[in-house]
């Protein structure tokens, strides 16, 4: 929707030419070295639905494959920045839910962050895109690698299309109020104080998201950076799939909630190529 668009940090090009964006990303690759930062000024400057008309037209022009080409020439998270940038919105989703489930352990923080977040809307599409890529059934495939409450509840979030309304924010919203007025608690306290583990983590991101979806990124993106290490695949994650949606809101948010600045803890915690496409994803500085 075009209210969402106006938060967005990495936008549509005005005067788009993808053959002449094709050239530029071949000609960034060829010979020795590679010239990362062409590559990073030219993807941010264009929307995602502009990049998939660059892999096409790059095919044509080519006869090779532009992911392929880009895997072959960068390395490490920097490379994973640059390939989420390259995947369609849905198709990526369906990538991360895929690795978070077959790879080596469940990664549940993805399973967690993508279910709670998408719309209802958006998860039927990446079920039935995730049935066409892999051939398997996701709410299957979630069900066989988790267990207990934490897996009813994600099998309810992936059923939404049949309990929309009792899963659309405005409901829930009203839920946590009628809640504080009977118990005295907010339902976030109770839900740290009465659960634990995967469900635990699954239903405070489901009512955070219910009051704001900005909020629960900035505090995923927070604590992502917080403390020794850094968490660069959810950083990478959630700054590919929300610099298009609504990075100004949760910049904006990550001001209010905490003593810097998103840019400025991007800038402490990461380095190199990785960093500087971070940071132009995040599109600038709240001082």
């Amino acid at each position: 929707s075009t209210s969402s668009m106006l938060q967005a940090t990495v936008k549509a090009s005005g005067n788009f030419n993808a053959s002449a964006d094709a050239e530029v990303l071949h000609k960034a690759m060829k010979g020795l070295g590679t010239d990362e930062d062409a590559i990073v000024q030219l993807l941010t400057a264009r929307s995602n639905a502009q990049r998939q008309e660059i892999k096409a037209t790059y095919k044509t022009l080519f006869g090779k494959d532009l992911v392929s080409d880009l895997k072959g020439e960068l390395g490490g998270k920097f490379e994973t920045l640059i390939v989420g940038l390259m995947t369609a919105p849905i198709a990526y989703d369906v990538t991360s839910l895929r690795n978070a489930i077959k790879g080596a352990g469940t990664d549940e923080k993805v399973l967690v962050e993508i279910l709670a977040s998408r719309t209802a809307h958006q998860v039927k599409a990446i079920s039935a895109a995730y049935r066409q890529e892999y051939d398997d059934d996701l709410e299957e495939d979630v069900s066989g690698d988790t267990s207990g409450h934490f897996k009813r509840l994600l099998v309810i979030l992936l059923q939404c299309d049949e309990n929309n309304y009792l899963w659309s924010a405005e409901h829930l919203r009203k839920v946590f109020d009628a809640y504080m007025k009977l118990s005295g608690y907010e339902m976030e306290e109770s839900i740290q104080r009465e659960t634990s583990g995967g469900l635990r983590d699954l239903l405070l991101a489901v009512v955070k998201c219910a009051r704001s979806v900005p909020t629960y990124f900035a505090e995923t993106l927070y604590y992502a950076m917080k403390g020794a290490g850094t968490d660069d695949n959810t950083l990478i994650r959630v700054m590919v799939s929300r610099c298009e949606v609504d990075m100004l809101d949760i910049r904006s948010e990550f001001r209010r909630l905490f003593a810097c600045s998103l840019y400025s803890m991007i800038k402490g915690d990461t380095g190199g190529d990785l960093r500087k496409a971070l940071l132009v994803l995040c599109g600038g500085e709240d001082a």
